[in-house]
């Protein structure tokens, strides 16, 4: 091997050398820059400590969440089963009020106004314990509150008003407890209404011979 490829292969692996060292140099001033200062690992410390007191913080309050909820809405059953018996009480007052063999019984009106009383009663305690009634009638159709039983024609009110209330609704506080059966208007069909029309025509045209 001739004495300048030697030299020129010392120089080569100088220079590499010399390149290597400052990149391992250039690594180490790198990492100890990355290092953190002890505020700066005082601080990430801080931080961690924080965010997991407000996990902590926002797990107690669901907890509290839920068992409040639990404790409103233990009941929510035994409340709905409940308004089955307020509807047979309904359902009793009706049939004494409309049976044509007690019409003349002395005792009819005390029998009437003891089960009211004990309707009263029983709405008392529904209402303490947050159990409302749904008003419904003339109200805008809510399928959230609403389910609709029929269908009836009156062009005298907005399609969709609830017009007949089939079985009352309940809620118990923010919470649907049993929907409204109800009846809801639709517009009357035109084919009716012009035939009826015709209908009237020929009773004016009948009547003014």
């Amino acid at each position: 091997m001739m004495k300048s490829e030697k030299k020129e292969q010392e120089r080569t692996s100088s220079e590499n050398k010399s390149k290597t060292e400052k990149e391992e140099q250039k690594k180490t001033v790198t990492e100890l820059k990355k290092e953190e200062s002890p505020e700066e690992k005082l601080k990430t410390v801080q931080d961690k400590l924080l965010r997991t007191m407000a996990e902590m913080e926002n797990q107690r309050r669901r907890f509290e969440k839920e068992k409040k909820e639990a404790f409103e809405f233990g009941g929510f059953n035994f409340a709905a089963e409940s308004l089955l018996l307020l509807d047979n009480i309904d359902r009793a007052i009706v049939s004494f009020k409309n049976d044509e063999s007690l019409k003349n019984n002395k005792d009819l009106n005390k029998i009437i106004d003891g089960i009211e009383i004990v309707k009263k009663d029983l709405v008392s305690i529904f209402k303490k314990n947050g159990i409302e009634t749904i008003e419904c009638i003339n109200k805008k159709f809510d399928p959230n509150f609403h389910q609709a039983m029929l269908e009836l024609e009156d062009n005298t009110k907005e399609a969709g008003t609830v017009v007949q209330e089939i079985q009352k609704g309940y809620m118990m506080k923010d919470r649907l407890l049993r929907p409204s059966l109800v009846g809801i208007t639709k517009k009357r069909e035109e084919k009716a209404e012009k035939q009826e029309k015709k209908t009237d025509e020929k009773e004016e045209k009948k009547w003014s011979f």
